[in-house]
């Protein structure tokens, strides 16, 4: 029998498991352990909570993903009554048939598996565990591995917990909803009911109008966001959020308000970027700097933006206006970045043909950049045909994002007065020079399109 006819198999045990619930939840004591994945997967996503709950309680495992699963109807819901079922076990509970579940795992993630290979006793024995907050299991096991390591196991100064330490993943969107709220203020409440044994670690953290969300931003162990977004706040709130998230390696800020004439914090925002040492994308988006813009790509030009590593190495500048003013500084900034930098946005910035024919050369250098955006910017055919020509030996470039020619619009930066069929005649050109140049695995499209 293949392995995919065993897991069909299950899959239908599983199911019908389902149409008796309650005897079902009864019988979870007996089931044996390779019918509990499919059957939390059916019970996910069919809504079955109370399933859900019962099966958290008692799961086998030392780790429990969502992974890929989800579902659109009373999500939170379902949330929740997984949350609900968590139950942290005494410490000495050593028994072998007992609940061991230490790490669940609420996000959505297409490449998680519902459950890691399990690694004997060593640790970590979950790829997704916790590796910076000195609440997290690995720091807690760590600790305890040290003083056994020294002859002292059973001494006390062996760390001693009351009960299991145990992990909740979530991302989190601070957006004001009062569903959103509702399950915030449960998720608050039972890391509350487990001070000390439950540790609530956040990786993802949306943040919509910061200052609505002064409370749950006290609550939360800042150190293990890895990726920040926010859309509408100050600049004092910023830097006073920015030294707490010292492991981030990704930041996204829109809309972020403040008076110009306050250089002040302007220095103190650019100083906490520099000490964020993973930083690996940047993203600033109607970040109105006006005559400020220089000092933040400073920052880059002195080598104090890392876009190194992994599958990352992103820079978004789009909406910001000022290009013009401030290009060889973006051009220096293109140099410094030319050998990590993987992905650029620089979306309705004004570039014009002469700041594109300045930054061309730093651009033609980026030898590792593989998406290209940079649309809503005013530039003529020949400076298109300038670009497309110094883009095309870099091989690892694949997707460009490109602004339709100035000549195409009868008024620029007026979508309704796009000509088709000019339009039509610059793709058929731009066809015509990629298969020139041999590139015909580059995409390369318009936002009108």
């Amino acid at each position: 029998m293949d392995q995919n006819t065993t897991v069909t198999r299950l899959e239908l045990a599983a199911k019908r498991l389902l149409n008796n619930e309650p005897a079902a939840i009864h019988a979870l004591d007996e089931i044996p352990r390779e019918l509990f994945v499919p059957l939390f997967k059916a019970s996910f996503l069919g809504g079955h909570k109370t399933m859900l709950k019962a099966m958290v309680n008692v799961w086998p495992f030392r780790c429990l993903h969502i992974g890929s699963l989800n579902t659109r109807d009373a999500y939170c819901d379902i949330l929740e009554a997984i949350i609900d079922g968590l139950q942290i076990p005494p410490a000495q509970n050593s028994s072998s048939w007992g609940p061991k579940l230490r790490i669940l795992d609420l996000r959505s993630d297409l490449d998680c598996e519902t459950i890691c290979t399990e690694i004997g006793t060593a640790f970590p024995f979950c790829f997704q565990s916790c590796i910076y907050s000195q609440h997290s299991i690995l720091k807690i096991e760590e600790a305890q591995h040290s003083v056994r390591c020294l002859g002292i196991g059973n001494s006390v100064s062996e760390p001693q917990l009351a009960q299991e330490p145990m992990e909740l993943l979530v991302d989190i969107s601070l957006n004001s909803t009062l569903r959103t709220e509702q399950f915030l203020s449960f998720l608050c409440s039972k890391v509350q009911q487990n001070f000390g044994s439950l540790h609530l670690c956040c990786r993802d953290l949306q943040i919509d109008r910061m200052s609505a969300h002064k409370n749950i931003l006290h609550f939360l162990d800042l150190g293990c966001i890895d990726h920040l977004e926010i859309d509408q706040a100050n600049l004092g709130e910023v830097i006073t959020l920015l030294p707490r998230v010292i492991h981030l390696n990704s930041l996204t800020l829109c809309y972020i308000l403040f008076k110009s004439y306050k250089r002040r914090k302007i220095r103190s925002f650019i100083l906490c970027l520099r000490r964020l040492d993973n930083l690996q994308e940047l993203s600033l988006s109607f970040f109105c700097f006006t005559d400020q813009l220089h000092k933040l790509l400073s920052i880059g030009t002195a080598g104090r933006l890392n876009l190194a590593g992994g599958e990352r190495g992103t820079l978004c500048l789009s909406n910001n206006q000022i290009f013009s003013e401030v290009y060889e500084l973006f051009q220096t900034l293109l140099e410094k970045v030319s050998s990590t930098l993987q992905h650029l946005e620089v979306n309705n910035c004004t570039i014009t043909d002469s700041t594109l024919s300045a930054v061309l050369p730093a651009l033609s250098h980026c030898t590792n950049l593989r998406v290209l955006t940079f649309a809503f910017n005013p530039i003529t055919m020949p400076v298109f045909k300038s670009l497309l020509q110094h883009l095309t030996p870099l091989m690892k470039l694949k997707y460009v994002t490109y602004p339709v020619p100035v000549h195409c619009y009868e008024e620029w930066n007026f979508p309704d007065t796009l000509d088709r069929q000019k339009l039509a005649e610059v793709q058929a050109q731009l066809e015509e020079m990629l298969h020139g140049a041999q590139r015909d695995d580059m995409n390369w499209g318009t936002c009108s399109e």
